[in-house]
């Protein structure tokens, strides 16, 4: 049997995840939210028996690290519903709203410079699910990069965070060598031994801390670690590169204040329909600088 289902219907189950098939007239694809990618083998378990109960039996990945139940019929929406729920998992992630947060492994990565799975969970768990009733201007897009590889492309997002490690260089300690450890590790080639003395300019060092330790006089031992954030980054129709702003903030404290200022911003300032990079590029990037870092 097939439904015919209104348009004001299509609209509400959209709003709980359930994004219309275009092939079929009463047919959805349920997006069920995790938490930045990561899911237990219990939830994968659930996932796999509701998508066999209400769905086709495919389950497919999202760019934002949300599963797609695929085929679930109109009249399976509600019992699919309860059925993740009684789980401890849910459907959403649609609408004018800040969306799931997309996170990179870094906490396991060789790379990573920050715990990401701590860090992306904080902002999941205040921003994603703390606001989920408040509505902005358009969809809010959030990522965490554990380290300038940038594989969850931060720049890209509407608000992106990236780890960063700032090496201390001691002068007194290089010794010059011929063949420096840390212009070798350096993988963007910045570091360059000048006069004798190794140099690693902070305007072009991207601060990914590959350099950490290879130095055996102790030249460059110390680091601070901090976070990068970027604001008003966009993909799809038309794309924009993020601006970064210009502190390195030093705790988890400091960037979630950021994040609850710019998506603050968005809301009271934001005009409706546009993203957060035009209304960035509208007001001035000076001037939400200025107020997502106003005494921090």
């Amino acid at each position: 049997m097939e439904y015919t289902v209104s348009p004001e219907e299509i609209k509400r189950v959209k709003g709980m995840g359930f994004l219309q098939d275009k092939r079929y007239p009463d047919v959805f694809n349920a997006r069920v939210i995790t938490k930045n990618g990561k899911l237990t083998a219990q939830q994968h378990r659930v996932i796999a028996e509701a998508s066999e109960k209400y769905g086709s039996g495919v389950v497919t990945m999202t760019v934002r690290l949300t599963l797609e139940i695929q085929g679930v019929k109109y009249e399976n929406i509600q019992p699919l519903v309860d059925f993740l729920a009684a789980n401890g998992l849910h459907t959403g992630g649609t609408g004018k709203r800040v969306r799931p947060v997309v996170s990179c492994k870094g906490t396991t990565c060789q790379y990573g410079l920050i715990d990401t799975f701590s860090l992306s969970e904080k902002v999941h768990e205040r921003f994603y699910e703390g606001m989920r009733g408040v509505a902005l201007p358009h969809k809010f897009k959030i990522a965490v990069g554990g380290c300038p590889n940038n594989c969850v492309k931060p720049d890209l997002n509407d608000l992106g965070v990236i780890g960063q490690r700032i090496p201390t260089v001691y002068l007194d300690k290089c010794r010059g060598c011929k063949k420096c450890r840390v212009e070798a590790a350096c993988p963007i080639k910045t570091a360059h031994v000048v006069d004798g003395k190794i140099v690693i300019p902070e305007e072009t060092c991207n601060h990914c801390g590959r350099c950490r330790n290879q130095c055996p006089f102790g030249a460059v031992a110390d680091y601070r670690d901090g976070y990068k954030i970027y604001i008003g980054g966009r993909w799809g129709k038309r794309v924009a590169q993020g601006r970064v702003l210009g502190t390195i903030f030093t705790s988890e404290e400091q960037v979630m204040t950021v994040i609850e200022r710019a998506i603050a911003i968005f809301r009271d300032e934001g005009i409706d329909g546009e993203r957060f990079a035009d209304t960035v590029a509208r007001l001035g990037f000076d001037y939400v600088e200025n107020k997502l870092t106003a005494g921090i």
